[in-house]
Order: C-alpha cells, then sequence, then structure tokens
C-alpha cells in the first residue's frame, strides 16, 4: 500500500500514469535537468518510462517516490522521493525536483520535512543521504539549512551533457 502524506500546502502521492503529462512538463525543462543526472526528455513516453520505474522501485523496496500536487491545484509540480533505499542498512537517498515555476516558495523544504520524519519514523531510517552537484547552489543551501551535513566531494560522480560533475555527498542522521 503507498504511503500518502499530507503537509500544510501539499498533498505527497503516488504517481500514475495520469501524471505522464506533469511529469514530462517537469522533465522537459532543462533548468530542471541540468543537475539532475539525466537528458531532458523529448517524449512523453519517457516520462511514462519513468513512473514504471518508480513503482517498480517501490515494489521491490528500492526506492519510494512520491508525487508533488498543491492542495489548491490538481496536478503535480515535482516529485520527491528516497532512492538506494536499503532496509538491512537502514539508509536511504533523499532525490527531489520541482518544475522551475513553483521554485523559491518553500514546498521542496516542506516537502523534505515530512519525508525526513517518514524515512525516519516509519521505514526506521538511519541515515538519509543526499547526492548533488558541486554547482547547483540552491540545493546544496537548503540541504545545509535543514542540517544536512557535507561529508565531502565525489569528484566526477555524475555524467551530465557528456561532461563528468563532481557532486557533494550529504547526511543527516536519526
Amino acid at each position: 500500500m503507498f504511503p500518502n502524506i499530507e503537509t500544510d500546502r501539499l498533498q505527497l502521492r503516488e504517481i500514475t500514469y495520469e501524471d505522464a503529462a506533469d511529469l514530462f512538463r517537469c522533465f522537459s525543462n532543462h533548468h530542471v535537468t541540468q543537475h539532475y543526472g539525466i537528458d531532458t526528455f523529448t517524449t512523453i513516453e519517457q516520462a511514462e518510462k519513468l513512473i514504471d520505474s518508480f513503482s517498480k522501485s517501490f515494489k521491490e523496496k528500492r526506492g519510494i517516490r512520491w508525487g508533488i500536487e498543491r492542495k489548491e491545484a490538481k496536478g503535480l509540480i515535482g516529485t520527491i522521493g528516497f532512492n538506494a533505499w536499503s532496509p538491512n542498512h537502514k539508509r536511504a537517498e533523499v532525490g527531489y525536483e520541482l518544475h522551475p515555476d513553483y521554485w523559491r516558495k518553500g514546498y521542496t523544504k516542506e516537502a523534505i520535512n515530512e519525508i525526513l520524519s517518514y524515512g525516519f519514523d516509519e521505514m526506521k531510517l538511519n541515515r538519509i543521504g543526499a547526492i548533488v552537484f558541486v554547482e547547483n547552489v540552491a540545493s546544496n543551501q537548503l540541504l545545509t539549512t535543514m542540517g544536512f551535513h557535507n561529508e565531502g566531494i565525489l569528484k566526477g560522480y555524475m555524467y551530465q551533457d557528456g561532461k563528468a560533475h563532481d557532486t557533494y555527498v550529504y547526511a543527516i542522521f536519526k
């Protein structure tokens, strides 16, 4: 059973095929994907495959990804969740993205707060990590503000647009 989570302004819910157009709108925007580690989407089928991968990851207990929807309006504005989930080692990595129309409104911080609580309390995680492109100033600042600790740099860890990029490694503990 997929867990739905509510915040003051947001509904974090399961992503379905009905959300493909919203996901495509987000992932077809270069500003979203430039620090994400995937190529910018060019077809709706790519969004549908991403939905399949989110579903498969949840069923196989490798991750969980929620769609982020504002309570005041239908439609996803982004996603958030845990990747590289290891129940045996009680750890996962947080990942998220929002369409630029919704940047700097506090939505990501609000969603992260809730899934951190969910991860520690419901999933019984001890460590939640994050991998962030060094160039992604906004995300680096957000994680630091939220109490994540920068544990160092992974040199040439992610490939984007045919070029290797360094990433910071962050973690927060229960």
